[in-house]
């Protein structure tokens, strides 16, 4: 892999827009040939987060581990957004954009803490809120939509706690809410679910902890493995074990998928081998939507386009670039 290292000033945020980084709480962009820039406005709050849509019209700036958010359009302020209080300081807070038609929704809990809505980005209209909504007691985290934006994957959690992930067609919920509330999509295993990553819209490569539920279905996935899950025939692959620990995967390809846990890696996601990692960056000790106990968790950004990653250390971005094809 290779590795940029850029220092930056009163860094608050990082997230990508094309080939460039921007912090939208902090008003600078990081162009990677190291030019710096002001831009937009400095928003005077512990913001530490910030995701944005495809494209990069639409930008949501929050407290990872908080209950506030704010939404902006081409930088300037739309809105404040707010989650339930509930377990906030122990989870990651749950957003993404998804975009349908001309039209551009943040996902998102404004309801209820264990409830996902369709929010229009413009209007403000809520589209899933109707009163049949009965959702059922989980938290849902890591929101993650699939390259062709069909899908969207909720990687959270439910009590006691155990971590766990759902997926959902996006055009069929916003057509019917009530497919929000009582997933019918998730990998039948018997063993807790830490991570996952879309590789495309019709594969998901898993991990799994060391949590064990079922001993019935263990042998699907067993602890401390991952394999893919083929989201068209609901099979999975032959499951293979990390040579180390893992954390939060994302998926570079079909056969490889960076591995954040402790430091970056690149793993062979068919044999379980590290082909090339670098110790002597931190990546924090990430393994599950519950962040609160690992003291150490920077931001780290991952670009679909061009499969980099950023993390922001103190008053430093590390940009990695993986050196295998991103097809």
């Amino acid at each position: 892999m290779e590795t940029q290292t850029f220092t930056a000033d009163y860094l608050k945020t990082i997230c990508w827009k094309g080939n460039t980084i921007v912090d939208w709480a902090g008003a600078r962009i990081y162009s990677l040939d190291g030019n710096v820039k002001q831009s937009g406005c400095l928003y005077a709050f512990d913001f530490d987060s910030a995701i944005s849509s495809t494209d990069g019209n639409y930008v949501f700036i929050y407290q990872k581990l908080g209950t506030k958010g704010l939404l902006l359009k081409n930088g300037e302020l739309i809105k404040e957004i707010n989650r339930s209080f509930y377990c906030a300081n122990t989870y990651e807070f749950p957003v993404a954009f998804a975009t349908v038609g001309n039209n551009t929704y943040l996902i998102h809990c404004p309801i209820s803490y264990n409830r996902l809505d369709f929010e229009d980005v413009e209007t403000g209209e809520v589209i899933t809120n109707i009163k049949e909504r009965k959702p059922e007691d989980r938290f849902h985290s890591r929101l993650e939509v699939s390259p062709n934006g069909t899908l969207l994957m909720s990687k959270g959690w439910v009590w006691h706690p155990l971590d766990e992930i759902t997926v959902f067609n996006i055009k069929e919920c916003i057509k019917n809410p009530l497919l929000l509330d009582s997933p019918q999509f998730y990998p039948n295993v018997g063993v807790e679910i830490c991570t996952a990553s879309f590789i495309n819209d019709n594969t998901i490569v898993i991990g799994s902890s060391d949590e064990v539920f079922d001993d019935d279905e263990v042998e699907k996935l067993p602890p401390k493995h991952i394999c893919l899950w083929n989201l068209k025939t609901d099979q999975l692959s032959m499951p293979v074990k990390i040579k180390e620990d893992f954390g939060n995967l994302f998926a570079i390809n079909s056969n490889y998928a960076w591995d954040l846990f402790c430091f970056p890696k690149i793993i062979d996601i068919n044999t379980g081998e590290i082909i090339e990692h670098n110790k002597n960056i931190n990546s924090g000790k990430q393994q599950s939507s519950i962040i609160s106990r690992t003291g150490n968790f920077p931001s780290i950004i991952f670009n679909k386009q061009t499969t980099q990653i950023a993390i922001k250390a103190n008053d430093k971005i590390e940009v990695l670039t993986p050196n295998v094809a991103r097809v």
